[in-house]
């Protein structure tokens, strides 16, 4: 089964070509950072019209990459939720398009759901049941999947996602956009432990809060003007690590599942995998992290989802739209 997968829900034009939910014969990605960068975060009018001037390009850069045409497609996948509505509109509506005119399936594809099956792209061996962390700049969640296409929502963040907070900080900091990357980089060169930050609701449940984590930031920095920026990068950095390992391992211990997983944006974070792999292979459990490329936004996953919804549910209908606030479970 060979599916043509097209992801547009944020910032990220991306197109793959993947054989069977595993295969990945091409990935491409085109980034918006450029266009968004002055505004320190996404525009959503401008990740729209971006989207629509690169699809094609992109679509037909992953066929060529792939060796491969469009009558080589088998079926057609597009994120549809949640994200940026305009966005969404446009990777459904190409996908559409394409779908109509070979006459083959089209698959409306949760982008939540996508993340998941990133780890599954990179290691064959991986199967539910699982608990996995998705945490990126519009979400963090932490689901139980306990099959394929079965899921339990059992933590999530009542305000600010952990990507967002990074984002929020580092313009902030005048560390520039994408936050995340960017605190992760001058994080190394300053001390984890300078600076006490909070670690909101870490004891109180499942749930996540960033909002004050940020604000805690911004009072100590304008108390203490020569602050050295790469410890308080650093600092909360840590904070932000040690809710999501300890909450993470947490649910492991609740559910008595042996095996973790992430995905999402923030899963590219050098101190989160590393905290997460140490920990998680101390306590006995299997830590499965997809590769840096497969966290970001991309479309592989986005196929790979597709293939086991065709055979699970059969193709979306063709009048399913996109679903801006779509949720997992």
């Amino acid at each position: 089964m060979r599916i043509l997968g097209i992801e547009t829900s944020c910032d990220e034009t991306a197109a793959a070509v993947v054989d069977d939910g595993r295969n990945v014969r091409s990935s491409v990605v085109s980034s918006q950072v450029v266009l968004h960068a002055r505004y320190g975060g996404v525009v959503p009018e401008i990740a729209s019209r971006a989207h629509v001037e690169l699809v094609n390009e992109v679509i037909e850069q992953a066929l060529v990459e792939a060796g491969v045409t469009l009558h080589d497609i088998d079926a057609v996948a597009a994120a549809h939720g949640p994200g940026l509505a305009g966005a969404l509109l446009v990777g459904v509506s190409a996908a559409k398009a394409i779908a109509l005119t070979l006459k083959c399936p089209y698959l409306g594809v949760n982008h939540h759901e996508a993340h998941i099956y990133a780890a599954l792209i990179d290691d064959p061996t991986l199967e539910p049941p699982f608990v996995t962390l998705v945490v990126s700049g519009g979400h963090t969640l932490l689901i139980a999947m306990d099959d394929h296409g079965r899921y339990r929502v059992l933590g999530r963040t009542v305000d600010d996602a952990a990507g967002e907070a990074f984002d929020k900080v580092a313009r902030f900091l005048g560390l520039g956009y994408p936050g995340g990357p960017a605190i992760d980089r001058v994080a190394t060169g300053g001390d984890a432990g300078a600076i006490a930050f909070p670690r909101p609701m870490l004891d109180d449940g499942n749930d996540f809060s960033f909002s004050g984590l940020k604000t805690a930031v911004v009072v100590y920095v304008r108390k203490h003007p020569q602050a050295n920026v790469a410890d308080v990068a650093a600092s909360f950095q840590a904070a932000v690590v040690d809710v999501l390992v300890t909450k993470l391992l947490r649910v492991a211990d609740q559910t008595g599942l042996g095996t973790l997983v992430i995905g999402g944006g923030v899963a590219a974070n050098s101190a989160l995998r590393r905290r997460l792999l140490d920990e998680g292979t101390n306590m006995g459990l299997r830590v499965v992290l997809p590769s840096v490329g497969l966290c970001t936004d991309n479309a592989a996953m986005v196929a790979a989802v597709a293939c086991w919804r065709l055979a699970a549910d059969g193709p979306t209908s063709l009048s399913a739209g996109a679903y801006p606030a779509l949720g997992l479970d």
